[in-house]
């Protein structure tokens, strides 16, 4: 159990946990002010299948790391999105799995990739009123990805939405340069861009403390034989610029099939977070009852969509798996998010960034 000052816990948070809860869900502005000088990189995971979530939990208690817990709008949108989790619904489930299993290391509940792709179409109410839920749902820290639009478009819609995420003090991440799927092609965000796009939200009054770049990265899984190209001096170049704004850091998109030992490096080049999503969707489906993934797998290719889109059509069938199907899941997710942590560098990161806020050094 770590000892914080009481502001670093939202009081949203506080009321919505209870007097006499020993969670430590943080408010991600602390949380990722306290880590800028820190040499890790916060995991932040998205699971769409929740019984991933215990395994991560077990891997940060040991590693005494800290970790996030996040879905984007298309995973967990106000209508459960393609995994069936409401804002509300996820956060009592990343909760209810915190007091079951006596989780004690500082942790994040983060909205990820609230999009909007076309300015001047009800995407934008939409997104607006998912920052609103997810703020009464008790999320810490948000993230506006308002990046499949040109510069100026992104800088002014990033600065609208961010608003009352800057007002309530939360964390704040924006994304300049679209991350493309594995199989798709993109380009890639350089120093300049990064230099007009955080001074133009800066002449508005927004300060995020984390930027997601695209450096050649990929969202999902990698095809057979496709190589992973990051460019880490575009990374450190970048980077640079976002210290210059006050930010703690980089985050990094498409982590699932990255080496362990060049995710290892990023750390070196300014990426502070680092989301793995699909990855987990791996390791829940190699676990989960051959009849139910065979079911999904039909319905997948009936209906033409990607596996994923199956979470939230089977999502009844996939929480009601027997314990020891569960169980394996579990433990799958706690080897690998063990291996991740330690890639990382987390090990320790809690109680380092739990001295920080206690001394404010």
């Amino acid at each position: 159990m770590h000892t914080l000052p009481s502001a670093v816990i939202p009081e949203r948070v506080k009321r919505l946990l209870g007097s006499k809860s020993g969670i430590c869900l943080l408010n991600g502005k602390a949380a990722f002010d306290a880590l800028r000088n820190d040499k890790s990189i916060l995991m932040a995971c998205n699971p769409r299948i929740k019984h991933v979530i215990p395994g991560i939990m077990k891997a940060a208690e040991e590693l005494d790391a800290i970790v996030a817990f996040e879905l984007t709008k298309t995973e967990g949108g106000l209508d459960g999105g393609y995994t069936g989790q409401t804002p509300e619904l996820f956060f009592e489930t990343v909760i209810d799995y915190a007091a079951q299993s006596g989780f004690s290391k500082p942790f994040i509940i983060h909205g990820d990739h609230t999009t909007v792709q076309r300015p001047g179409t009800a995407e934008i109410e939409e997104a607006r009123a998912l920052i609103a839920a997810q703020i009464q749902a008790g999320y810490t820290s948000f993230a506006i990805d308002c990046s499949f639009n040109p510069l100026p478009d992104d800088i002014r819609l990033t600065t609208e939405l961010a608003r009352p995420i800057v007002d309530e003090g939360y964390g704040l991440e924006v994304e300049l340069g679209e991350i493309k799927s594995a199989s798709g092609e993109s380009s890639l965000t350089t120093a300049e861009e990064a230099e007009e796009f955080l001074a133009g939200l800066a002449a508005g009054g927004i300060s995020p403390q984390l930027l997601a770049i695209n450096n050649g990265s990929k969202k999902g899984n990698y095809l057979d034989g496709e190589m992973v190209r990051i460019d880490l001096e575009r990374t450190r170049q970048i980077h640079a610029v976002a210290t210059r704004y006050g930010l703690a850091g980089l985050v990094q998109h498409g982590i699932t099939g990255t080496p362990l030992r060049l995710v290892g490096k990023l750390v070196e080049y300014g990426i502070k977070k680092g989301n793995i999503g699909t990855l987990w969707q791996n390791v829940a489906h190699a676990g989960l009852p051959l009849e139910l993934m065979d079911a999904m797998r039909r319905w997948a290719r009936e209906n033409g969509k990607d596996i994923k889109f199956a979470t939230g059509m089977f999502k009844s069938e996939i929480d009601a798996i027997s314990e020891e199907h569960a169980r394996q899941i579990h433990d799958m997710a706690y080897r690998e998010a063990k291996e991740f942590l330690l890639a990382f560098h987390a090990k320790g990161s809690a109680s380092r960034l739990c001295a920080v806020l206690k001394t404010g050094a």
